[in-house]
């Protein structure tokens, strides 16, 4: 599978992953969201910014996955503060996943910029992370519809 990850333009995230200064992606939420237990080791992101652009910039591997079990607060915060060195979190963006109650923690290599960002069509059905066979199946040239994937 491949995904297409949002990053928050405000956080500098994408330049934060090119740079290095941030080699971990974070998503949390009340319950089994994507990308919880759908994100695999070898598996190819694709970043696009949440600045309201459909221009995908750069793609990594990832390279490892956590996934919570149920947490309690004081356990996300001390999950997220423990990582912050390589999640490394605007004030802003702790306070949005500090207390979700399942954490998805995804550690990337191999980050680039794409020589030519690629398009997306973007559904109105998406998400802040998309899951697909092919990014190929998304991009602006694809006459294929974007089915999202549940988890169950």
């Amino acid at each position: 599978m491949e995904h297409l990850v949002y990053v928050d333009h405000k956080a500098d995230e994408l330049n934060k992953l090119l740079s290095l200064t941030k080699t971990k992606i974070i998503r949390g939420a009340a319950g089994r969201k994507l990308p919880y237990g759908r994100v695999f080791e070898h598996e190819t992101l694709y970043f696009v910014e949440n600045d309201g652009s459909q221009l995908i910039k750069a793609c990594a591997t990832v390279k490892s996955v956590f996934n919570s079990d149920v947490l309690s607060f004081d356990d996300s915060k001390s999950i997220i503060l423990s990582q912050q060195t390589s999640l490394n979190l605007s004030d802003a963006q702790q306070k949005r996943w500090i207390g979700k109650k399942r954490l998805c923690i995804i550690e990337v290599m191999d980050v680039k910029r794409l020589d030519e960002p690629l398009t997306y069509h973007r559904q109105n059905n998406m998400d802040d992370w998309i899951t697909v066979e092919s990014i190929d199946d998304i991009l602006t040239q694809s006459d294929k519809t974007y089915q999202s994937l549940r988890i169950t």
